[in-house]
């Protein structure tokens, strides 16, 4: 497999209460609970868009990571079919399951079983942006650079697409850590060569 001409284009960190674009801190809320920090994610860098308040807290998270990662960055250059999003996690919608679980004691509750699927937050990304590329959601310990990078070269390399939302999205409870990263043939924003490396130096 080959990296020439692919490149990292724009990256999205959101951990901590801290949002950090290409390397760049560009906002933190202090002990601020998810929910009310999606929340006021969503008001700050989307809005407009009724849907995402109907969503699981997985599928906020990936979201609005990334509407944080595509501003400034405009995809109509590519057909729907060009685009295609590769994500991973360790708690697959564990988070959801367990609060759907808890409404089946009464009435199971129809708007958290649409979440019960960690491949959802791809459906909801995929909605918003109109992208119809190759998709795959995977399940691992932990977040396997190597492993995402592999697949989504291969993807670039055998022209199944030509732009790509890969990373790691994970959320459990409290705790969730999200990394997107846009990927494309076209130099342009960022600009770092696509490799397991750079992936790693921007996640860390």
């Amino acid at each position: 497999m080959s990296n020439a001409n692919t490149y990292i284009t724009s990256s999205c960190i959101i951990r901590n209460n801290t949002v950090v674009k290409n390397g760049v801190e560009v906002l933190t809320e202090a002990d601020t609970a998810l929910p009310e920090f999606l929340r006021g994610l969503y008001d700050r860098f989307s809005g407009q868009y009724p849907k995402f308040h109907k969503m699981d807290l997985l599928s906020k998270l990936g979201w609005i990571a990334t509407e944080v990662l595509l501003q400034d960055m405009p995809m109509e250059t590519y057909a729907p079919e060009e685009t295609g999003v590769v994500l991973a996690n360790t708690s697959s919608s564990l988070d959801t399951d367990e609060r759907y679980f808890e409404t089946v004691r009464e009435i199971a509750s129809p708007a958290l079983f649409v979440y019960t699927l960690p491949n959802i937050v791809i459906g909801e990304i995929s909605i918003r942006h109109k992208l119809k590329g190759e998709n795959a959601f995977f399940v691992a310990e932990t977040f396997d650079i190597e492993f995402i990078t592999g697949y989504v070269q291969q993807l670039l390399d055998t022209g199944a697409i030509n732009a790509c939302i890969c990373g790691w999205v994970e959320q459990y409870h409290i705790t969730y850590d999200a990394a997107l990263y846009l990927i494309e043939k076209n130099n342009r924003g960022l600009g770092v060569s696509f490799t397991a490396e750079s992936i790693r130096k921007l996640y860390l």
